[in-house]
């Protein structure tokens, strides 16, 4: 007995030095750790206030903490940045769908500004705008060097005013001049149309009117067919669409899933993570779907082309994707500013996330360029002849006029196809695709 109590208090006294062993360098590794931190503090106060005393000219103190901050979220990853007040403000207001600018969604390369996509019907669309363009200088001013934040203030101006950004382009020998009208942006995230029978449903943005927008266009595409059973199938056009609201995104995948993951996000710390699944509901009814995707699809665009392609619920037509893979939320901070923090990357159904690999298609279709008019008026002016050409051909006696007639509506509607593929080869490639899905499936 008097063994074993000596050796409960040997345990007892052999723990507590172990303790003591382990504890105490992890209190000193704190303590250094800490003292590191509060000797950095005090060389940015040092150097904070040789510059207020020293620098040639006499600088706002407030404009010195805004760039520091701003210049230490940036360093993080491309998509971290402070907002000052008016920014958050405006940043509020594009998420409404209505704000002032080029139309533009841009990000940074290695310095360099890259455009993610133009969107649609914006003076920088209009201006000719592409994907992958790297815009150079701003009114002959370079932007290497600058930050995101501060080249995009470049960019940024009163509503009507000129101008003239310098883009480099793949395929271009030569950098060019562009003049871009700053205009007000008034964004419709989603439209509707039918080509044939398919319903074209083309996404610009993810904003608070994305979802509404596309479940009423839909719905009234439909009635206008006299109903889902007249209609093939729908075309979802995220073509250069930067992507937006989070939530947004769930809600146009949600919209076309009965059931399953939509996406999960992952932060730092494994408690974070979400996981967001889809309701019954479906508001295609099942029909086929193609989702269209390039270059310029990014962030929701891909939640959604990623979550109804693991669920084989449509089929990926187009280009690979952006690739941003990750999820910033914004924070209120002190004066009516914001910070945009990166806080998780998110997962499409399978597990897969994209970051920097994007969204693979289904089916590759790159989009040809356009060819000059004089080009497109020499084809379009040329005519295979046929048997009613020639003098004095027999007519066909075989057919009522209903036939005729219903034989001639779908000429019509093969050349209206054909139009379709000179004006947007993709969209036409995905139109025929779901005519093709729609004949197989009235097969079975």
């Amino acid at each position: 007995m008097k063994k074993f109590v000596m050796a409960a208090l040997g345990g007892t006294l052999a723990g507590a030095i172990l303790t003591t062993q382990v504890a105490g360098p992890l209190i000193a590794q704190d303590a250094s750790e800490n003292a590191t931190v509060y000797e950095q503090l005090d060389l940015f106060g040092d150097i904070f206030e040789r510059i207020r005393a020293q620098y040639v000219e006499e600088v706002e103190p407030g404009d010195l903490i805004e760039a520091a901050i701003d210049g230490m979220l940036s360093s993080l990853d491309p998509h971290s940045s402070y907002l000052s007040p008016k920014d958050a403000a405006d940043m509020r207001v594009q998420t409404r769908g209505s704000f002032g600018g080029l139309g533009i969604e841009v990000t940074q390369e290695e310095g360099f500004v890259r455009v993610v996509s133009p969107m649609d019907g914006t003076p920088a669309d209009d201006a000719g705008m592409e994907t992958g363009d790297y815009i150079t200088h701003v009114d002959g001013e370079s932007l290497l060097g600058l930050t995101l934040d501060e080249a995009v203030n470049k960019l940024r101006g009163p509503v009507g005013s000129e101008i003239i950004i310098t883009v480099v382009r793949e395929g271009v020998d030569e950098p060019f001049d562009v003049s871009i009208i700053r205009d007000t942006i008034k964004l419709t995230a989603a439209t509707a149309r039918t080509v044939g029978n398919t319903v074209v449903l083309r996404v610009t943005t993810f904003n608070d009117q994305t979802y509404p927008n596309m479940a009423d266009g839909l719905a009234r595409e439909v009635e206008a067919l006299g109903g889902f059973e007249n209609v093939e199938g729908v075309v979802l056009d995220l073509r250069n669409n930067p992507g937006g609201l989070l939530t947004q995104a769930i809600a146009v995948s949600d919209a076309f899933l009965n059931s399953g993951e939509i996406v999960s996000t992952r932060g730092r710390n494994p408690e974070e993570s979400e996981r967001v699944n889809a309701q019954a509901g479906d508001l295609a009814e099942g029909k086929p779907i193609v989702v269209l995707i390039n270059g310029g699809s990014a962030s929701a665009s891909e939640i959604v082309a990623g979550a109804l392609q693991d669920h084989r619920r449509a089929i990926v037509v187009g280009t690979k994707s952006f690739g941003k893979g990750s999820v910033q939320t914004v924070m209120p901070v002190a004066s009516e500013g914001a910070m945009r923090l990166t806080t998780a990357r998110y997962y499409t159904p399978s597990g897969r996330s994209i970051q920097a690999l994007g969204v693979s298609p289904d089916i590759v279709v790159e989009q040809p360029p356009r060819q000059p008019e004089s080009e497109e008026n020499e084809e379009g002016n040329s005519r295979t002849r046929s048997e009613a050409d020639l003098r004095g051909s027999l007519n066909n006696d075989s057919l009522s006029d209903d036939e005729r007639r219903q034989i001639e509506e779908e000429r019509e509607a093969a050349e209206e196809a054909a139009r379709l593929r000179d004006e947007d080869f993709q969209l036409s490639y995905a139109v025929d695709l779901i005519k093709g899905l729609s004949a197989i499936k009235g097969t079975e």
